[in-house]
């Protein structure tokens, strides 16, 4: 009876991971959480931003990362980054606010890994025998921020993010 107990009390305390409802990125303090059902903070992991990170994004080429309310609306395993998760940006106040200003508001944004190929600095390190060539650019990116707009992650993270976000999570973007 007891075993039945700690099984059961173990897959609640799991299920609360299962049912992530809401990610909230906090780009000043360089952070995503993942919040459950219940809204608690279940998982906070560091993050990349774009190479513009003030401000929200206002046309397509600033490279900074939109602010706002959206969704996960779509994700990707077979990405130039380790898995990717879509945000639907631009939203409706972003096309409003593009077309009053005249700009194309882009789009493409994502939440993702590392790039899976790294090019010439990868491979730089390589046929110099250094053989984590692509393990030392993850880490010397993880320290900057160096996407177009884009949210990043390590890899380990965003493997913890795919699983545990199902696509219509709501995603909330702060300064």
């Amino acid at each position: 009876m007891k075993s039945i107990i700690l099984i059961i009390t173990f897959l609640l305390s799991f299920s609360s991971l299962a049912q992530v409802t809401r990610i909230n990125i906090h780009k000043g303090r360089r952070t995503l959480e993942l919040v459950d059902h219940k809204r608690r903070v279940i998982k906070t992991f560091d993050i990349m931003l774009g190479r513009s990170p003030l401000g929200t994004k206002i046309k397509r080429g600033d490279n900074k990362t939109p602010e706002g309310i959206y969704k996960v609306d779509w994700r990707n395993s077979k990405s130039k980054y380790r898995l990717s998760l879509h945000i639907n940006y631009p939203n409706k106040l972003d096309l409003k606010r593009s077309r009053a200003l005249g700009v194309d508001p882009g789009d493409n944004i994502f939440i993702h890994g590392m790039p899976t190929h790294l090019g010439t600095i990868s491979d730089i390190f390589n046929s110099l025998g250094i053989e984590s060539g692509t393990d030392m650019v993850n880490y010397a990116l993880s320290f900057m921020d160096w996407t177009r707009g884009c949210i990043a992650l390590s890899n380990s993270d965003i493997e913890e993010v795919w699983k545990l976000t199902p696509n219509g999570a709501q995603v909330v973007i702060y300064p």
